[in-house]
């Protein structure tokens, strides 16, 4: 029977795979080998976050759109999109448009006309964009809020940014990373060796911009989203604090840090998570081996018992919403991003 089915492919590998049992019982092994780890792309996990270039553009707020309807010149006219989201409209009042498509913010405003109109047709132009807001944080010359016209890329902020304050021979900081020691001369000036993407209060990327630039990827010009925080880390060390706090961003780390001093600098954990949430705090990886997640209860951190725990920079500590299963929810949704992308080289 086994002569018959090793003629076949399918034979050939149940053949081979009754030997490599057979041969772990001679050794004694009562369970079978543990299956390799699967590590996923994290350059096709990057490109996911980018998404598409032919994304639809949504309205934001800001906006400066025409509507115009079809026929009835006296309907048409020029709109600011509020801070709501809303424009108003004579008769109808307001609409919201933010968040959505030209096509789609023209249908809703089309159905909202129809109650008192028949027989009009909508579209929407965008006059100017002013919602796409980028906030560049950290080690540049320039830091604060950045508006583009078009799409930003991460090249474009960084560069909005200025040159980088990097460690001076003395000490010190200095403006001009591209003086420093370390720093590829061939490679433009203030390109730092990597930056940190937040999106949300949840999600958060490592590009190892400098890496990427080299290998020549366009990656390193990725495609950032309306509100998204670019931060560039300086000499100074540091923690990212993400979820449930008031104040979710980056904390300076020393040697005296205690993750209740981190939370408290990030203003406290918010009602949302909960009375009792388990804090997950997400080590940063190196090169050899994937960062790892410690799970820390939020009453240990009140007891004035010393915490098992050793802060290092560019760790993760992540306060999650109460009601999503806990650790086990939070858990599958954020640490395949970070374990890939907080690791010390993306392209090794």
């Amino acid at each position: 029977m086994v002569m018959r089915l090793a003629k076949s492919g399918v034979g050939q590998f149940l053949l081979m795979a009754s030997l490599m049992q057979a041969s772990v019982t001679c050794f004694g092994q009562d369970t079978p080998a543990p299956a390799p780890e699967l590590k996923q792309n994290p350059i096709a996990l990057l490109k996911a976050f980018e998404g598409p270039a032919d994304q639809p553009y949504q309205l934001g707020r800001g906006d400066e759109i025409t509507v115009e309807v079809i026929g009835r010149p006296e309907l048409t006219s020029k709109h600011i999109v509020g801070p709501d989201g809303k424009i108003t409209l004579p008769v109808v009042g307001s609409v919201m448009v933010a968040d959505k498509t030209r096509e789609q913010a023209a249908a809703d405003i089309q159905t909202a006309l129809s109650t008192y109109y028949s027989g009009v047709t909508v579209s929407v132009g965008v006059d100017h964009y002013s919602s796409n807001h980028i906030l560049l944080l950290g080690a540049v010359e320039h830091p604060g809020l950045l508006t583009f016209d078009t799409t930003p890329t991460l090249l474009e902020v960084i560069s909005r940014g200025g040159q980088l304050q990097a460690p001076s021979p003395m000490g010190g900081a200095s403006s001009g990373a591209g003086a420093s020691a370390g720093v590829n001369s061939a490679l433009p000036m203030g390109v730092p060796e990597e930056c940190m993407i937040y999106r949300g209060n949840a999600t958060m990327v490592t590009v190892q911009l400098k890496s990427l630039l080299e290998e020549g990827s366009p990656l390193a010009n990725m495609r950032l989203k309306r509100d998204d925080v670019v931060f560039v880390p300086g000499p100074d060390k540091y923690v990212s604090v993400m979820g449930m706090v008031t104040k979710p961003g980056t904390q300076r780390l020393d040697s005296k840090s205690t993750l209740p001093q981190i939370l408290a600098m990030a203003g406290g954990v918010t009602e949302k998570a909960g009375r009792s949430p388990t804090i997950q705090v997400i080590h940063r990886g190196t090169e050899k081996s994937p960062g790892k997640t410690q799970l820390i209860a939020y009453k240990d951190i009140l007891s004035p018992k010393p915490l098992d725990l050793t802060l290092q920079s560019g760790d993760i500590v992540y306060i999650p919403e109460s009601g999503f299963n806990k650790a086990g929810y939070t858990f599958q949704t954020l640490s395949p991003l970070v374990s890939l992308f907080t690791v010390g080289a993306l392209l090794h």
